[in-house]
């Protein structure tokens, strides 16, 4: 590679890199602060809440990198043509295909990213995180964590702790009604939660059972050292674990069930799901390309650039959101394929078109002129001669 094109690339990398880690992390932010009752209300540590968290990287990753392209994209070509490099280059004999080349290699590499994180690491993730919220929602403790409160869940039961001490509940109280034939109180001085073989057990110590029968004064004490309950059969959510198609792997979307319940009820999710992640890497390019064809071209200082940088913003939205209406609709019918891969496909190519003509302001600027010299024609002034 010419040093002139590591030198772009180097630009173009660091200006991409920047972009990312930093759009990237504000949206995590905000994520992230929209996710406190993971500690707030499930009574989860800081730690389970980062890890839970930075899940959504892959999914966050694969949204901001076209755009983290396309503002590097335009960032290196306006440095380099306010530094007068580009005008420099272009006077030197530097070919457009010379300037494309680094950023074909930026976009490459961004593309298959996209592609990686999209087809394989997007589903894990998804999976993951699906397992672990199912497992905190059926973590009977982790729903009642408010000490000093009495709350009563949908299976029936209600629970009570005075105070919490390390690992130990203080003061525990628990009403069981989902046999609608008896009531069971729970009454202990404290308590703790253990595993064992994948089932979590609520461990008291030094109190007393209660069994009444409905209609019937009569009831029944035991008293005890110990006592284990098992909370898994007290959570509500504690059946297998029902994955949305954007959860599932892309084997599963190609080659999907069509016999399993949920896809006979939603097959246009699913297949809105495989083609987003098929289509998802050749967005990064056509945006980036509009960006080459916006200021691809070298101009002197005194010309602004503000109208193609608009005008590129303008056509790189108008493409995400011809991308997004072509996935909403493909939930619906098939047809919507056709502009979901064809308005990238025809981006890149009539941006490289305009990229190798001249800018894409300079185009039309060069047709307009050109059509008002052939179809305006401007009077001729004569002055008169000096006596």
């Amino acid at each position: 590679m010419h040093l002139l094109e590591r030198y772009i690339l180097k630009i173009a990398t660091n200006a991409f890199l920047l972009c990312l880690i930093a759009l990237t992390g504000v949206l995590w932010m905000t994520l992230a602060l929209r996710q406190l009752d993971f500690i707030t209300n499930k009574g989860q540590t800081i730690l389970i809440f980062l890890y839970a968290t930075s899940l959504s990287l892959p999914g966050l990753v694969t949204l901001i990198a076209p755009v983290a392209l396309f503002i590097a994209t335009l960032y290196t070509l306006n440095k380099l043509n306010s530094d007068s490099e580009l005008i420099i280059m272009t006077a030197a004999g530097f070919p457009p295909r010379r300037l494309l080349k680094p950023f074909l290699i930026l976009g490459t590499a961004v593309c298959i990213l996209v592609a990686f994180m999209t087809l394989y690491l997007m589903p894990v993730t998804s999976q993951i995180l699906r397992n672990l919220v199912t497992q905190v929602r059926a973590d009977f403790v982790s729903n009642v964590v408010k000490e000093g409160q009495f709350t009563t869940l949908d299976t029936g039961i209600m629970f009570h702790f005075r105070e919490k001490a390390g690992d130990s509940l203080l003061g525990i109280f628990m009403q069981d009604r989902r046999d609608p034939t008896k009531t069971i109180v729970y009454i202990a001085e404290k308590g703790k939660t253990v595993d064992v073989d994948g089932d979590s057990f609520l461990v008291l110590d030094n109190g007393s059972i209660q069994r009444q029968q409905p209609n019937s004064r009569d009831s029944s004490i035991v008293v005890f050292d110990s006592y284990a309950i098992n909370l898994s059969s007290l959570a509500k959510d504690s059946g297998e674990v029902l994955y949305k198609p954007a959860e599932r792997p892309t084997t599963s979307l190609l080659k999907p069930n069509k016999s399993e319940p949920i896809y006979m009820m939603y097959s246009g999710r699913f297949r809105a799901a495989l083609h987003d992640r098929l289509s998802a890497w050749i967005y990064p390019l056509a945006m980036m390309m509009i960006a080459l064809a916006a200021l691809g071209d070298a101009q002197t200082t005194r010309q602004g650039r503000g109208l193609a940088i608009a005008v590129a913003i303008v056509a790189m939205g108008t493409l995400r959101i011809i991308g997004f209406a072509a996935l909403s609709a493909l939930v619906r019918s098939s047809w919507p394929i056709i502009p979901l891969y064809g308005a990238p496909i025809l981006t890149i190519i009539l941006s490289l078109f305009f990229f190798l003509q001249g800018s894409l302001t300079q185009f039309w600027k060069a047709r307009i002129s050109r059509w008002i010299d052939q179809h305006v024609s401007l009077p001729t002034l004569r002055f008169p001669k000096a006596p």
